[in-house]
């Protein structure tokens, strides 16, 4: 009975045991971009977000499609380290799907001493393609 039960556990652990490295990875990402940001390297931060037209950024002002354009409204929106400031992410849930998706909600904050601080909450789908964690879906206000 003890061996029947350990060969029925024994698939749960090792997919609970799955979804904890690949949320360890994830959270790598993330702490990755915001060190990427805070030294002021949008073009660094954007390799974590696929290079595809299927790229959705979704904003305030709408929907950015394709990681050039995503690129370019962060570049605007951001010309500088004075108005990029120093970002954190607090994140609330990583929720790892199947190993090849995770949806991702947390909190952004951007202190900026002279252009004032501005902050609020994402959630971001990522897919691992190609052995790495990227960003398709980005939502955030």
């Amino acid at each position: 009975m003890k061996l029947f039960i350990l060969f029925i556990l024994f698939p749960f652990h090792s997919i609970f045991s799955q979804a904890k490295t690949e949320q360890k990875e994830i959270e790598l990402v993330l702490q990755t971009q915001v060190s990427l940001w805070n030294k002021g390297d949008i073009s660094g931060f954007m390799e974590y977000y696929e290079k595809s037209e299927d790229l959705k950024f979704i904003g305030k002002n709408g929907i950015t499609s394709g990681w050039k354009a995503t690129l370019q409204r962060y570049l605007t929106t951001y010309p500088d380290q004075e108005t990029m400031g120093n970002l954190t992410f607090d994140i609330k849930e990583i929720d790892v799907t199947a190993g090849k998706t995770a949806w991702i909600l947390g909190k952004w904050q951007l202190v900026r001493p002279k252009k004032g601080d501005v902050g609020g909450y994402f959630t971001i789908l990522m897919k691992k393609i190609k052995g790495r964690w990227l960003i398709v879906r980005d939502h955030t206000s």
